[in-house]
């Protein structure tokens, strides 16, 4: 491990002064959650990318949200084949571990991850088409939903709905994983699709009744 570094210092400041104030004033809090273990009430599948901020979003305390983050915030089929699969793996130890009753998937504006998708997907990215390419690879999972956003005549209108389809796929393939499928179905286990715009804090949840996401 010669390659690692030391923190930068202003990241070791920071520590310090949460340290300093955050953990010494709830140190009660932090003590209770390490000894008795997590007991989320819900997962969040959401985007690595740095302007989305889930607990800030939901004001949520630490202990409170089971936090999976990827490229695009997909979750890919169900695909029992052997192989290592971080996404699903988070999904099984929240519904059949952790029991949490709410799972969200939580797309955003100007997702980069999905542009991508759609650039390689309209011709314009040959480089994701790579068997090399990971983000590429990745990408794959939403193909489905760029077939029901192409015929949108608008680029840019094209991109806001692959963003909602990005959280639809999800949605989907999350139903084709059996432990899932049957918490659904048992009421133990719902559902949520939501959008979010960065730049207005906008907030939108998926209505299955109407197929559209409204603005909460």
């Amino acid at each position: 491990m010669d390659h690692a570094k030391p923190l930068p210092s202003y990241l070791v400041q920071r520590y310090h002064g949460w340290k300093a104030t955050t953990y010494s004033e709830n140190k009660a809090w932090y003590r209770r959650l390490a000894e008795d273990g997590q007991r989320p009430r819900a997962m969040v599948v959401s985007c690595c990318d740095s302007r989305v901020h889930v607990t800030s979003i939901f004001g949520a305390d630490q202990g409170e949200f089971f936090i999976h983050r990827n490229i695009a915030n997909l979750v890919p089929p169900y695909e029992p084949d052997g192989e290592p699969h971080g996404t699903s793996a988070a999904v099984e130890f929240a519904v059949t571990a952790l029991k949490v009753a709410h799972l969200i998937v939580l797309g955003h504006s100007n997702c980069g991850g999905v542009n991508g998708c759609h650039a390689m997907c309209s011709g314009k990215a040959p480089e994701l088409e790579e068997k090399s390419s990971f983000v590429g690879r990745w990408m794959d999972i939403l193909r489905p939903g760029y077939e029901r956003v192409v015929s949108i005549p608008d680029e840019t209108q094209q991109l806001r709905a692959l963003e909602k389809e990005a959280v639809l796929v999800s949605l989907e393939n999350l139903m084709s994983f059996p432990f899932v499928k049957e918490a659904v179905e048992q009421e133990r286990l719902s559902l949520h699709g939501l959008w979010t715009d960065v730049g207005e804090g906008a907030l939108q949840q998926y209505n299955p009744d109407s197929s559209i996401f409204e603005e909460i």
